[in-house]
């Protein structure tokens, strides 16, 4: 269970994952042993799952971003796993969720441009086995991205 300096400890490393313990501890008034011991055993108990770089996607050329609500032709066990292992290959793939509703999963997808997306649409996504219905949305204006879990939900 997470305690409220726990949740202060998270918070931080969500916003910056290269502060030091002695950093952190300063902010919420502990010393940097009893933080990178919290650390750890968050790190244990599985609520820090990872450490990762966020990079620009503008810098990288990636700028259109779409949403795709894909539907099957069957649901059932094979066709999920089936679509799940392939979804997992494609790198333009950044979020897939099976959701509940009149399609089966939310995709979105990151690409360099439309005519990136529509070899993408035409010769690996739509061609998946059991794939029956794609609807694709163009971000015109991205308002909020964050990948902050906000810990006060836990």
């Amino acid at each position: 269970m997470l305690d409220k300096i726990d949740r202060q400890i998270i918070t931080l490393l969500q916003q910056n994952a290269h502060l030091t313990n002695a950093e952190i501890g300063q902010q919420i008034n502990l010393s940097k042993t009893p933080v990178h011991e919290r650390i750890k055993r968050l790190e244990r108990e599985g609520y820090i799952d990872r450490y990762v770089a966020i990079v620009s996607r503008r810098k990288l050329g990636n700028l259109l971003t779409v949403y795709c609500q894909v539907s099957l032709d069957k649901q059932n066990r094979d066709t999920f796993a089936h679509f799940n292992k392939i979804v997992r290959t494609l790198p333009e793939v950044l979020e897939c969720n099976l959701v509940s509703g009149s399609f089966d999963y939310l995709v979105k997808v990151i690409v360099r441009d439309m005519d990136h997306y529509n070899r993408f649409y035409q010769e690996e996504f739509s061609v998946i086995a059991g794939v029956q219905h794609i609807s694709s949305f163009f971000v015109m204006d991205e308002v909020k991205n964050t990948t902050a879990v906000p810990v006060g939900l836990a």
